[in-house]
């Protein structure tokens, strides 16, 4: 599924084969229209541009988690990105010109495929656990390991740098 490009490197020992030293559960999961890699919007800003709602269902035992962050307008939804390989360091993606190491990108290939996403909250039921959202770029089906509100007051970095390449 998942072929080497020139210039990629990997681990010598696949993190996916080493004894836990953390223990996350999975709150819930992601109800997205993406179903197979190909058709799953590469970033935020892709999945804005598609109009394609999305939801995260929290599961019953955490929806008391919920109460109060109707009174926010984006969240930040942590995902674990089951299906990437987490062997990779050094990636080369298809449309870059020279391999990078994998913290420098935003690849979901990385050794703890952890994935960040900024979201609109649309609406929040907190009895059924249901949060729709604006959009979102992962796979139908994604666990979600943790959610927290965006504050701008604190989140926005007013002197951040751009990265150079248009593809992280």
């Amino acid at each position: 599924m998942f072929e080497m490009r020139d210039g990629e490197e990997t681990l010598e020992q696949d993190p996916a084969t080493l004894p836990s030293d953390g223990h996350i559960v999975f709150i819930g999961h992601v109800l997205s229209p993406w179903k197979d890699r190909s058709s799953c919007p590469k970033n935020m800003r892709a999945a804005r541009e598609t109009i394609q709602p999305a939801s995260l269902q929290i599961d019953q035992p955490y929806r008391a988690g919920l109460v109060g962050l109707e009174r926010t307008s984006h969240i930040h939804v942590l995902t674990w990105m089951h299906h990437a390989p987490r062997n990779l360091i050094v990636q080369k993606p298809r449309h870059a010109t020279e391999a990078t190491g994998v913290f420098a990108l935003r690849s979901p290939v990385r050794p703890n495929p952890i994935g960040l996403h900024s979201v609109r909250l649309v609406s929040l039921d907190v009895e059924t656990g249901r949060i729709e959202i604006e959009a979102i770029d992962v796979l139908d089906g994604t666990p979600v390991i943790d959610i927290k509100p965006y504050f701008p007051s604190v989140d926005v970095l007013a002197d951040a740098l751009m990265p150079n390449r248009n593809d992280r």
